[in-house]
């Protein structure tokens, strides 16, 4: 189909992206996915396909998530049925995917600095004449300073990239009617660009009083443009352009392509296009899951509440309590539970966009100045942040606590959003606690822990909902305290860390049904581990079996190996948490089935084991 594209009629392409909305828009409302960013970019990725060559050109998508209509031009029509299932198609750019996928990505603000970096390659190549990088990228993933930091080399150095910049919240310049569509064309065509050359020269010449009349001239037309700010990074500047006008946009790029440096095409879009129910602004069209394409209505998947629900409750009445508890989420008020709150306490608590880095070291200030401040952030976003975390909030063991969503695997997003590896990169860290509840019970009961808490503290909980554990009782949290859940007759326990406990105690009730009796140990804290519990149970448990939703190296079995070491325990360990590779998409009880660690497979597994032994 994309070699196609440049042989068809305006009209013939209009009609075309109809198609590709409804196919997109069907097939998300079966799978769940992205679906307002994506139906909003269908007329500018079909234009991408019209003017570029996505054989040659490589083609860049910010996050990636809005892909879609790119996906289903590039080869994979037929296969857009298994989008985010398991063996099926990504949610996401992949190379290994289509060889059109130009790079894999799930995190925002990179698509700059890829087109600068695809840019000095090319040029080292000498392949100008031949290739040029574009890069889509929302106003949204402007907020976050790696794009600024990749701007200011672009600037610099004056590579040929194309930048369409999809403006879906108007965020940069509100639509100005006529007036804007007149300095659009006008500042796409080659007319103006030859004007802007050669007043660029005559102003070389001219003397100082009329070179200073000349240089306010220029800047008087900057100012009534909204593209001044990457003019003044040296970045030339087309739009604003209607993103559903495809003449204008193929225009626009055309114009954009023959400049031969770098430009940015300011496009702005309807977020939902297509959809009326989801055109505009609405947070929860942005990623959905299965839904009723004619009342809009969710396809229930359970009724248990989830892990966010019971920390955005726990923090809610936390905040009730103390004025000093103030928080911040980057971008995702409604994915974290933070959005009662901001609309509560609007001066306590904040959405900062997605400035993960920012968030973290703005926060850290607030703790030096005796608030505490809670951090909502998901698992892998986190990782964005490492820095800060290290820098600004451990070094000066500060009162910070950091809510870690979506630990542990997230499903349909795959390898890009898993969260397998927040364990791995915090224990390192001197002064960072880390502790995971495991039920609703005691996620109430951390979230009051951790307002007395001294010095940073990293609570970690699943997307979704706990397995049950309520025939145990939950006891308030003590600093590097474990609680045994239950005591076994064989010299086997079961060391559950967070949603693992809930698998541990399911593990045993199959374990049960094979005349094995267990011990079940629910850690709580990760870092101190309770290492005089742990080493008084080594003396009646021999073998000791880890269940914990995060990577085995760095993991919590290599926290207890360490310990078995440093106090020469008589125990064996055996864990079941992720082996060392990025974990696929797909339905996250199929994907744990995939690879052998549900309650079922990880009890067969010791049954297996014990045998042996």
């Amino acid at each position: 189909m994309m070699k196609k594209i440049r042989e068809k009629s305006i009209e013939d392409l209009t009609h075309y992206c109809e198609e590709l909305r409804a196919k997109i828009i069907q097939t998300v409302s079966k799978n769940g996915g992205h679906l307002s960013s994506n139906v909003g970019a269908v007329e500018l990725i079909v234009a991408m396909h019209y003017v570029f060559d996505v054989e040659h050109d490589p083609f860049i998508f910010d996050v990636s998530h809005q892909s879609y209509a790119h996906k289903l031009i590039t080869d994979r029509w037929d296969s857009f049925a298994t989008l985010r299932e398991l063996d099926g198609i990504s949610g996401y750019t992949r190379p290994d995917e289509s060889k059109y996928d130009y790079f894999i990505a799930g995190h925002s603000s990179t698509s700059i600095s890829l087109a600068v970096g695809a840019a000095k390659a090319i040029a080292l190549k000498k392949e100008q004449n031949k290739r040029v990088p574009i890069a889509l990228i929302g106003d949204g993933s402007l907020s976050a300073g790696m794009v600024y930091e990749a701007l200011n080399e672009l600037g610099d150095r004056r590579y040929p990239v194309v930048i369409i910049l999809n403006d879906n919240k108007m965020s940069i310049a509100k639509p100005i009617g006529a007036v804007s569509k007149f300095l659009s064309q006008a500042m796409a065509g080659n007319f103006y660009q030859k004007i802007k050359k050669i007043t660029e020269q005559i102003l070389q010449y001219l003397p100082e009083g009329a070179t200073y009349m000349a240089k306010k001239f220029e800047e008087s037309l900057k100012l009534i443009t909204p593209g001044m700010l990457f003019e003044e990074l040296g970045i030339d500047y087309i739009g604003p352009i209607d993103g559903h006008d495809l003449e204008s946009l193929i225009k626009a790029l055309q114009s954009a392509k023959n400049l031969k440096k770098p430009v940015i095409v300011h496009t702005q879009t309807l977020k939902g296009k297509g959809y009326e129910m989801a055109e505009g602004y609405y947070e929860k069209w942005h990623g959905v899951g299965p839904f009723d394409v004619t009342s809009g209505e969710a396809l229930k998947q359970g009724v248990s509440k989830n892990a966010t629900t019971m920390y955005s409750e726990a923090l809610f009445e936390l905040a009730q309590k103390h004025d000093n508890v103030v928080g911040v989420t980057a971008a995702m008020p409604s994915g974290t539970g933070l959005s009662k709150l901001i609309q509560t306490y609007p001066t306590r608590f904040w959405d900062v966009a997605i400035a993960e880095q920012h968030a973290v070291t703005s926060m850290c200030a607030m703790a030096k100045e005796g608030f505490k401040p809670y951090v909502s952030i998901y698992s892998t976003f986190l990782q964005r942040a490492y820095d800060q975390i290290i820098h600004d909030a451990c070094i000066s063991n500060l009162n910070i606590v950091f809510a870690i969503d979506r630990a542990g695997i997230v499903g349909e997003d795959g390898e890009t959003h898993q969260g397998a590896f927040d364990i791995s990169y915090l224990s390192a860290i001197p002064n960072m606690t880390l502790m995971a509840p495991s039920d609703e019970a005691s996620m109430h009961a951390a979230i009051e822990y951790s307002y007395h808490h001294q010095g940073p503290l990293a609570i970690r909980y699943p997307r979704g909902s706990f397995l049950s554990r309520s025939s145990y009782e939950t006891r308030p949290f003590e600093y590097g305290k474990a609680q045994l859940l239950k005591e076994g007759k064989d010299k086997i326990l079961l060391i559950g860390y967070g949603s693992g406990v809930g698998k541990a105690i399911s593990c045993a009730t199959f374990l049960e049904k094979e005349q094995v009796d267990v011990g079940i140990v629910d850690l709580r804290f990760a870092k101190p581990l309770d290492k005089e519990l742990l080493i008084h149970l080594a003396k009646q448990y021999n073998q000791w079996f880890v269940i914990s939703d995060s990577a085995k190296i760095g993991g919590i079995g290599s926290l207890l190996m360490a310990l078995k070491e440093e106090n020469d325990l008589h125990v064996s360990i055996t864990s079941f948490e992720y082996t060392d590779h990025f974990i696929m998409h797909g339905a996250t009880h199929l994907v744990e089935k995939k690879l052998h660690i549900t309650p079922e497979q990880i009890a067969h597994s010791i049954v297996e084991i014990k045998k042996i032994n």
